[in-house]
C-alpha cells in the first residue's frame, strides 16, 4: 500500500531548496532536552518546538530560565511566533508552552492521539471534572498527513507512535523534528514501555521516517552523551541513521528490534520527572488548578506506576 503521507513529505523535502528553515537549538542540561526555534528567514514567521519549563522537584518551584533564552532569541531576531509545537506529552520535562504563549503568542499544538494519553493519565492522577479529556487544553490537534505553513515554509505532520501512542514528527522544509522516536545513531532509540507504548509500532515509525530522502536533516529531542563521545549533539541525517543507528540500522529486523527493545526497557528506571511532567503536559503545559488555599499541587500516586 502506498504511504501517501510519506510520499508527500518526501516530495516536500526534495523541493525545499527555496525555503530552508533557520533552526536554533537550546540544550537544557538538567533534562537533556533540545528546544528548537524554527523560522522562515524571509517572513520571520517562527515555531518553537518542545519547550522546557524549569522545575526543581525538591522544592516544587518552577522557573523560566530555559524558556527565556528562546524568548530572547525570538526578540533579538524580530521573529513572529505562530506555533508552539509539541511532539508528544513528555515524561522527562515540563512544557513551557503556556508561558511562551503569554510572552510571544502562537498556538499550542500536539497530535490528536493526545486524547489517549489524557484518558490514561487523567485516571491515574484522578483528575477532577475540570480536566477535559478531549484535547481542548491545546489550541490545535494534528492528524497524520496534516499540512500547514510557517511563513513560506511547508510543514507536514507524521504520526509516529511507539514511544507513546501520540508521538508526531514535524517535517519542516528539509528538516524533521522526530521527538523521542529515535536518538543519535550512537545512542539508538527511545523506550516503548510507557502506557500505550509499543516496540513494534516504534520500529514501524522509525522505518517510515528512515524512508525519507537520505539527505533529510533529523533533529533529536534529547541527547544523553553516550560513552565515547565528549560533546552533546542533536542533528543527524536519514542516511546516517540508516547506516549507523545501534538499535535500528539497516538489516535489523522488526522481530529483532522488538526483542532488544523489550528486554532493554525492563532494565530502565522511570524518568526522574515523569510524575510532575505528565500531569502538567497532558494539560498542554498548564499547571493543575489552584486549590482553596490558593496553591497548586502535583500528585504522587503511590504504587500506581
Amino acid at each position: 500500500m502506498v504511504d501517501s503521507v510519506l510520499a508527500h513529505a518526501s516530495a516536500q523535502i526534495i523541493s525545499a531548496q527555496q525555503h530552508i528553515p533557520q533552526i536554533k537549538a537550546f540544550f537544557d542540561n538538567e533534562t537533556f532536552t533540545v528546544t528548537y526555534v524554527v523560522h522562515d528567514p524571509e517572513t520571520k514567521a517562527a515555531a518553537i518546538i518542545d519547550s522546557v519549563l524549569d522545575f526543581d522537584p525538591s522544592s516544587g518551584r518552577t522557573s523560566f530560565a530555559s524558556a527565556d533564552k528562546a524568548i530572547a532569541y525570538v526578540k533579538e531576531h524580530a521573529l513572529e511566533v505562530e506555533w508552539l509545537l509539541e511532539t508528544h506529552a513528555h515524561a522527562d520535562h515540563l512544557s513551557a508552552a503556556p508561558y511562551l504563549q503569554e510572552k510571544l503568542g502562537g498556538k499550542i499544538a500536539i497530535g490528536e492521539h493526545i486524547l489517549m494519553v489524557q484518558d490514561v493519565f487523567g485516571k491515574l492522577f484522578n483528575a477532577g471534572t475540570e480536566f477535559q479529556r478531549d484535547g481542548s487544553d491545546f489550541d490545535h490537534l494534528f492528524a497524520d498527513g496534516d499540512t500547514f505553513k510557517i511563513g513560506k515554509l511547508d510543514v507536514t505532520v507524521m504520526h509516529v507512535p511507539g514511544h507513546t501512542p501520540a508521538d508526531i514528527a514535524y517535517v519542516i522544509g528539509d528538516a524533521v523534528f522526530v521527538g523521542d522516536t529515535m536518538f543519535m545513531p550512537d545512542y539508538g532509540t527511545a523506550r516503548a514501555d510507557f502506557p500505550g507504548g509499543d516496540a513494534r509500532k516504534l520500529y514501524q515509525s522509525m522505518r517510515r521516517l528512515l524512508s525519507l530522502p537520505d539527505t533529510t536533516r533529523l533533529f533529536m529531542c534529547h541527547d544523553y552523551l553516550p560513552e565515547g563521545r565528549d560533546e552533546y549533539v542533536w542533528e543527524t541525517t536519514v542516511e546516517e541513521q540508516r547506516k549507523g543507528n545501534i538499535h535500528a540500522h539497516e538489516g535489523v529486523s522488526e522481530d529483532e528490534f522488538v526483542k532488544m527493545r523489550t528486554a532493554r526497557d525492563k532494565t530502565l528506571n522511570m524518568p526522574r520527572l515523569i510524575l510532575p511532567s505528565v500531569q502538567v503536559n497532558m494539560r498542554a503545559g498548564r499547571l493543575p488548578p489552584k486549590e482553596d488555599n490558593g496553591l497548586r499541587y502535583l500528585k504522587v500516586p503511590l504504587n500506581g506506576v
